[in-house]
């Protein structure tokens, strides 16, 4: 149709159309801005006062976190207003309001055990604006941004992002459904993890709770993510059996030492996936198991699509593309890495085939590579 299109079995004038999308953008403002506001809350601590107060007023959060009153009342006015924080009267003069995180909402931004913990996705969102001029400049130039260069906020918001799911799934649901791999991690002689992209740790230190005769061997090239990975071990008590370094997994000096090699979100930022994936089979010879876990998305590619679709190439276009692209060459996988990709890439480094794994997860698709 020219002035005309289907939307969800009607059909849209090109007004409806119009007015749909400044909706949309309008509601998607509203969105960021609380996004960003739940960064400053988390990042000042005033949900944790909030909470280890029974609640408060402006003056006494502004005195238990250091920060200036009449900052922190505009901060938990915009809270209450946008329902995140519960006001007791809103009738009372600004000064005297009282507020307080209602329950449930604490788990959702305080609780890091929590498979329901959010907080660190407003890490990631503010991270990923700040090298947005490289961004723009890599999108010219068809080069990339460096992972280092999108900081702190984005090491720890992916480490915290994930860390819920690893501690509370990796040895309850995700290894137990790999039968042979579960028995071998339980087995003597102690069984060794190799852990590829291992980030600040949380994968490694999982599997080693989870199994307690295995030693795991973390790797990764980002050095502030390995001193992380190292400092989260030792908090652990973990140290005599994970480790971690900085160092490529391609290393021929590892070669047959692993009886797992597993790789957790991250193959599909990798310049290089062809040998990450030839390395992990290097490692575990022909005795052992490779799985790769990475992004639940669709099979193929559908326009308009679902909402894991939308967040993951919302992803890909700032920042797990761009990162890909810094090192050249590059396969420029992006965020979007579906089966048929990975298995491409898992041939070309000699597996002769991938199974997807009966594991159930809303963002992650579980794979095992047959050697």
């Amino acid at each position: 149709m020219s002035e005309q299109e289907m939307e969800g079995g009607s059909v849209q004038s090109p007004e409806q159309r119009r007015d749909a999308l400044v909706e949309r953008i309008f509601g998607s403002c509203i969105g960021f801005m609380e996004i960003l506001s739940i960064y400053v809350g988390d990042r000042l601590g005033f949900y944790r006062t909030l909470v280890d107060n029974g609640g408060a007023t402006a003056s006494q959060l502004a005195d238990a976190t250091g920060t200036n009153e009449r900052y922190a009342r505009e901060w938990l006015e915009q809270q209450a207003v946008a329902g995140i924080l519960v006001v007791e009267d809103a009738d009372a003069q600004p000064e005297e309001r009282r507020y307080r995180l209602p329950e449930g909402h604490d788990e959702v931004l305080l609780e890091r055990d929590s498979l329901y913990y959010a907080a660190p996705f407003a890490q990631q969102m503010v991270s990923i604006t700040r090298p947005l001029p490289a961004v723009l400049e890599a999108f010219r130039t068809g080069g990339g941004v460096p992972y280092p260069d999108y900081g702190e906020d984005m090491r720890e918001g992916i480490a915290y992002g994930n860390r819920p799911m690893l501690v509370n799934l990796m040895g309850t649901e995700w290894l137990p459904a790999v039968p042979d791999v579960h028995e071998r991690l339980q087995a003597d002689p102690p069984a060794r993890v190799a852990d590829i992209g291992c980030g600040t740790g949380w994968s490694s230190i999982s599997i080693a709770r989870a199994y307690p005769k295995v030693r795991v061997d973390g790797f990764d090239l980002d050095e502030d993510s390995i001193a992380e990975a190292k400092a989260n071990a030792e908090a652990e008590g973990l140290t005599d059996r994970v480790t971690f370094q900085v160092r490529d997994a391609a290393d021929p000096e590892l070669s047959g030492r692993y009886d797992l090699a597993i790789a957790i979100e991250c193959i599909h930022d990798m310049s290089r996936p062809v040998e990450a994936l030839r390395a992990m089979r290097s490692m575990v010879s022909n005795h052992g198991a490779a799985l790769v876990v990475d992004e639940r998305v669709g099979e193929d590619f559908t326009a308009p699509s679902d909402e894991i679709e939308r967040l993951m190439y919302g992803y890909s276009i700032v920042h797990c593309l761009p990162v890909g692209m810094a090192e050249q060459p590059s396969a420029g996988t992006g965020t979007v890495m579906r089966p048929a990709t990975l298995r491409r890439y898992a041939t070309e480094a000699g597996f002769s085939g991938v199974e997807i794994l009966p594991v159930e997860n809303d963002v992650w698709r579980f794979y095992r590579l047959v050697t």
